[in-house]
């Protein structure tokens, strides 16, 4: 890595834990480098990141959601108390969904077996748990120099942090200065390139050389101006 020109760490990150977060909050994240992710964030929207993620496949886009037990609208609990649903076999449902999409992609082999594992544990009960577990995979798989801890407090008693808890993840846009710069996909001759996807689109078919495009996306971010 000592090759590459990283972005500056302008300061802190303050996130809500989502399921493999999409490229842009992971470039958020190699532009901070150090991420705080809030176990105790709660009232979140229909459809937040938090339990979805989309992949792009045969078929296109695909939006994959972990079913949660209780009401996933304005969720009442904190994030660290929600509860993960066995309904309807979501962990082979996912699996199959990604192998579908992925499977030919030139880094599939290379991160399936330890992926594969973490999806379908279904002793694993905690969306935060999950969560973490997912993102620090992929960090450690695309080895990128960013530390992820959990946010004591509200977190807002640190100045130098820059909260993107309501802006990255949610169903509306984060309207960030992060561009979305191509990539090559599997499945674009198809469906044309697909921004906005989960990380694992990016990781699938991209490997290592994935940091090369999370860098390019935040030329322009200057999180000290936030």
């Amino acid at each position: 890595m000592s090759s590459i020109s990283l972005p500056i760490a302008y300061r802190p990150i303050v996130i809500g834990s989502m399921t493999a977060p999409s490229v842009r909050c992971f470039a958020a994240m190699l532009a901070a480098r150090k991420v705080l992710v809030d176990p105790m964030q709660q009232h979140l929207p229909l459809r937040h990141s938090h339990h979805r993620y989309a992949i792009l496949g045969p078929n296109g886009v695909q939006q994959l959601s972990i079913p949660l037990v209780g009401s996933t609208n304005a969720m009442p609990v904190p994030m660290r108390q929600v509860r993960i649903s066995e309904h309807a076999r979501w962990r082979h449902l996912h699996w199959g969904a990604i192998f579908s999409a992925y499977g030919n992609t030139p880094y599939f082999p290379y991160i399936a077996d330890d992926l594969k594992q973490l999806i379908l544990d279904d002793s694993q009960h905690s969306l935060l748990a999950l969560n973490q577990q997912l993102t620090q995979l992929i960090i450690d798989f695309l080895d990128l120099p960013v530390s992820v801890q959990f946010l004591d407090g509200d977190g807002m008693e640190d100045t130098s942090c820059c909260d993107l808890r309501n802006r990255l993840g949610t169903k509306r846009p984060d309207n960030l200065p992060i561009v979305d710069v191509p990539y090559h996909q599997l499945w674009a001759d198809r469906h044309g390139f697909q921004p906005g996807l989960s990380i694992l689109d990016l990781l699938m078919n991209c490997g290592r050389e994935s940091i090369f495009t999370l860098i390019r996306m935040t030329q322009t971010l200057d999180l000290s101006s936030l």
